[in-house]
């Protein structure tokens, strides 16, 4: 072992031990909801609202956070220089009256303080709808070690060998270890906890939901390049700190987690052998303590620290090249008997302050128990979004679409990991860097474990100002509406697509749309017709796949939002209910065919959710669905019964978990993606 590897470990024996050292975890957590995205310019903290509201069920409201890595400097205040070169330690009063002596133990004496200042909150934390528990008030200060206290600290412990900025990086470390033993880990009542340290980011965490803590601390004008959080489901324990919800730090990064390790003892015992002791006592913690430990006192490349959290093994093991097998085998034997065993998904947001960049990574357990989406856009501005579901991706891009029409609503590429894998070894990493060109503007580089690049080909983006056009073909297809099958009309276009540009495209879809709308004969025809576009993967030239997608899920969206209300007496084939209008549900008339269900404004789960009202529907008589709108909502299909033949649901948009579990003669088409515990049973 390296002379400084080992001076750093035995410096921490000088560390007061845990009072915990020897006890377990206090709590259990069940399926939390994790989700976060990095993009090559800087994004309000508002984009990271909407992917947590969207997963509040994967919480239970004891406890939220989120981090944010790669800041802007005016909007803390403070100049660039400061910014990238200080630690940004944010300190979480519990008792106010304890910041005094805090300051006057741990942070005048050892510091220069280049700013302090109280984080600005919300007035009332009750004016924040389902805020039950008042977040801890928050101190910022950006700080760097005294010259002669580091230079003590060195001479102290024999780490003069170490470079002088890594040694200052270990006593922030310990510092923080300190603080947080004496104010929050000794203590039956919890004074202060050390949020975050790291240069270039920071932590916020309540008891409460992910997008409260955005709330409370104002943050949705912060600006950062990579941002993450953590609805937390605490399953197990009486009572709730904000210290105990995600992320945690370890040195410059973030980590969440949703899962629960099935050998904590064990990963803690690893820990203690290198004197480190856990504090706050969740998976959570002991796993960023790992990766700390890994990455920065062992100085491992991010290959091998993924290794040693999520060992390749059995038959991946023997498709790897053989001099990764002999590399990992060593691997192995040193660090298996620490690696985090049961189901878990890590997403780390860090800063690589060494090597000026940041990083959003990914990581899956070896037997993938926990959900986890990858997506990746590049355009005029690049993101790459890491979720539990996909529907928080959908959101969070849907939010930025919103504000700012460089991006897309629709990611170019989404894919999952195989955990453990010699493909691409269960983890992606969104690397944020400098333009080699012209390095004020960054770029982002998407890569698998192994370093290979995830690609996406090089297509055209739509013009500004995009003008409609209509293509020779919209009369010839007009004319084969109701006269022939949708499919054979949409494979007749099919070779002239590539040859078209976006305002031709565009131009047949929105016409098409206006032509259902205007008269509803030829509606079901171009619903179809659409929906085969929508489906179905086909060459289209220059065009980026993404923004087509955008453009016939906005033309369906257009034709299904116009279809008359169940409370109107127009008289149509389809009617279409809501969430306002759901308490006007009847049985359908002799002309009604098809309940258009818009899911918008149901909860994703529950008594009150847009599955049972399906259900209610069923009942009344309808058996035909167009389902729309979907922004996660679970359990589409469910709860009908047997022998539900000639029951047909389409569904459009971001369906949620569960969709078609538990279905006995139903047909249900997904038109998109469906998410995890899909068609789970199924009969007939």
């Amino acid at each position: 072992m390296d002379k400084a590897i080992k001076q750093i470990i035995k410096s921490r024996n000088k560390l007061p031990p845990s009072p915990y050292s020897y006890k377990s975890k206090f709590e259990q957590e069940g399926g939390c909801g994790v989700t976060g995205f990095a993009c090559n310019i800087p994004v309000s903290g508002r984009h990271i609202f909407e992917p947590s509201i969207q997963m509040h069920n994967r919480g239970n409201g004891k406890g939220g956070g989120i981090a944010a890595v790669g800041l802007k400097a005016e909007d803390l205040g403070v100049n660039q220089e400061i910014l990238e070169n200080d630690y940004l330690y944010q300190i979480a009063l519990l008792k106010n009256e304890v910041q005094k002596q805090l300051e006057e133990e741990f942070i005048k004496p050892l510091f220069k303080i280049d700013n302090a200042e109280r984080v600005k909150t919300v007035d009332d934390y009750r004016d924040i709808p389902g805020l039950v528990v008042k977040p801890p008030d928050v101190v910022r200060y950006f700080v760097r070690v005294r010259p002669e206290i580091l230079k003590n600290f060195l001479e102290k412990n024999s780490l003069q060998d170490l470079d002088l900025r890594r040694a200052e990086d270990e006593f922030v470390y310990q510092t923080t270890y300190r603080i947080n033993n004496k104010f929050y880990s000794s203590l039956d009542k919890k004074k202060a906890f050390v949020l975050s340290h790291g240069r270039n980011m920071l932590i916020f965490k309540i008891v409460g939901y992910a997008e409260q803590v955005v709330q409370y601390y104002q943050l949705e004008d912060l600006k950062a390049h990579v941002w993450i959080a953590h609805q937390r489901y605490p399953t197990k324990g009486k009572v709730w700190h904000p210290a105990g919800a995600h992320p945690f730090v370890g040195m410059d990064e973030a980590l969440v987690h949703n899962g629960d390790f099935a050998n904590y003892y064990a990963v803690t015992q690893y820990l203690k052998q290198r004197n480190i002791f856990p504090l706050f006592l969740t998976d959570t913690e002991v796993s960023v303590l790992l990766f700390d430990l890994l990455n920065r006192v062992y100085g491992y490349p991010l290959e091998y620290i993924i290794e040693a959290m999520a060992p390749t093994t059995e038959l991946d093991f023997a498709l790897l090249p053989p001099e990764k097998q002999k590399i990992y085998s060593a691997i192995h034997a040193c660090h298996i008997h620490g690696s985090p065993d049961g189901p878990w998904f890590f997403i780390i947001a860090r800063n690589e302050p060494y090597k000026n960049y940041f990083q959003l990574i990914g990581i899956t357990d070896t037997a993938m128990l926990r959900p986890q989406v990858f997506a990746l856009y590049e355009g005029e501005v690049q993101i790459g979004l890491i979720c539990s579901e996909k529907q928080a991706i959908d959101a969070t891009l849907r939010s930025l679409s919103k504000e700012d029409k460089r991006f897309c609503p629709v990611a170019d590429q989404y894919w999952n990991a195989r955990g453990g894998s010699h493909t691409d070894g269960g983890a992606f990493i969104f690397t944020v860097k400098p333009k080699k060109d012209d390095p004020s503007q960054k770029v982002i580089i998407c890569t698998d474990k192994f370093g290979r690049v995830v690609s996406i080909p090089k297509k055209e983006i739509p013009p500004k100002g995009i003008s409609l056009t209509t293509s020779n073909f919209l009369e010839k297809i007009e004319l084969k509406i109701n006269a022939t099958l949708p499919i054979k009309a949409f494979k007749e276009i099919l070779p002239l697509i590539p040859k078209w540009d976006y305002e031709e495209f565009y131009g047949l879809c929105h016409k098409l749309a206006n032509r259902a709308i205007e008269d509803e004969r030829t509606k079901k025809w171009i619903i179809e017709f659409l929906t085969l576009l929508n489906d179905r993967r086909y060459a289209l030239g220059k065009k980026k796949r993404s923004w087509v997608l955008a453009t016939i899920n906005d033309v369906l969206k257009e034709i299904f939002d116009t279809t008359p209300d169940i409370t109107s007496k127009i008289s149509s084939r389809y009617k279409k209910i809501d969430w306002d209008s759901q308490k006007a549900l009847r049985p359908p008339k002799k002309e009604e065919k098809v309940l258009v269900i818009d899911a918008w404004g149901f909860p994703p789960e529950g008594e009150e959710c847009d599955a049972k009202l399906i259900c209610k529907a069923y009942l009344e008589g309808w058996r035909l669905f167009i389902a729309y709108n979907y922004r996660g909502q679970r359990f589409c299909g469910c709860g009908l019964g047997p022998n539900t033949q000639g029951v047909h649901i389409d569904v459009y948009g971001s369906a949620g978990d569960y969709l078609g579990s538990g279905i006995d003669g139903l047909e249900i088409y997904v038109h998109g993606n469906a998410q995890d515990q899909v068609g789970q049973i199924i009969n007939k």
